[in-house]
């Protein structure tokens, strides 16, 4: 998927878009990468002597990539909106993710009950689990200014 279509499909943008490319989809399970190069605001001041990235940017990341996942479903049944996440559960951290390291997400959609998207996340990097979660996205209504 080009970075127009990742673009497209969610309302990300830098410096906050964490996802890079899409290496493989279908329609319940995506699996996307993103290359932190090091220079990102962030690393400034978390932990600048020995930076790493923010556990809460790799859910983030995780949550980015069942965006994209949805974005066909969210638009068929969901009208205008953003999608946005409504809960995270059984977040576990298991490595930390320093500069130049290169993560993996995979997300895979496991049941939508109405208007809810449940789903699991996974964020590797070399093959070693950096996070696993849980979370919950919707749509949510555009709000005018």
């Amino acid at each position: 998927m080009s970075r127009e279509e990742i673009l497209a499909a969610i309302p990300h943008r830098p410096p906050f878009l964490l996802v890079d490319e899409i290496v493989q989809r279908d329609e319940t399970h995506i699996v996307c990468r993103k290359t932190f190069s090091g220079d990102e605001y962030f690393y400034a001041g978390h932990y600048p002597d020995f930076p790493i990235t923010p556990g809460v940017l790799l859910c983030e990341a995780a949550m980015q990539a069942g965006a994209v996942l949805l974005a066909p479903l969210m638009a068929d049944g969901g009208g205008e909106g953003v999608p946005v996440a409504t809960r995270m559960n059984d977040v576990r951290f298991k490595r930390m993710v320093r500069p130049g390291e290169t993560i993996t997400m995979e997300v895979e959609l496991n049941e939508r009950v109405g208007g809810a998207f449940y789903l699991s996340g996974k964020v590797t990097v070399d093959g070693q689990v950096a996070v696993r979660l849980q979370f919950v996205c919707m749509m949510a209504p555009r709000q005018e200014d």
